[in-house]
């Protein structure tokens, strides 16, 4: 599928100095993964440390967007900060589960309870 059968589109909001929250519509892969890391680098370098992902609007992602993701949690945790997936459609959830990524990026059901987290910070539990 090209870009122009599903062009990713990315709103950035940002709740608080240092929180983003990220609505991203269309398909998170191969074609559109690296228009949405730019988006998550441009927060990064103006200092947020906290990322909020909606996916609601994300039929479908492969390991690219899942790469995207764990990359940005990656650097995030080392600033520090958090990275919060809200609300996968139940595909996307499912490859979030079936790859552990759920496991390592905490996934909510909405905006307040991310933000839930980002203020009460839950122990990682070690397998």
């Amino acid at each position: 599928m090209s870009v122009a059968q599903n062009p990713l589109s990315v709103e950035v909001t940002l709740l608080r100095d240092d929180v983003a929250l990220f609505t991203v519509q269309g398909y998170l892969d191969v074609d559109t993964a690296t228009e949405f890391r730019h988006h998550l680098a441009n927060q990064l370098h103006h200092g947020r440390r906290h990322f909020l992902l909606d996916l609601t609007q994300v039929p479908f992602m492969d390991s690219s967007g899942m790469n995207i993701i764990l990359r940005v949690y990656q650097e995030a945790r080392n600033l520090p900060g958090s990275v919060h997936i809200i609300s996968p459609q139940p595909a996307v959830r499912r490859i979030l589960d079936l790859t552990g990524v759920s496991l390592t990026v905490p996934v909510s059901e909405s905006v307040e309870q991310a933000l839930d987290l980002v203020d009460h910070p839950q122990p990682q539990s070690q397998p």
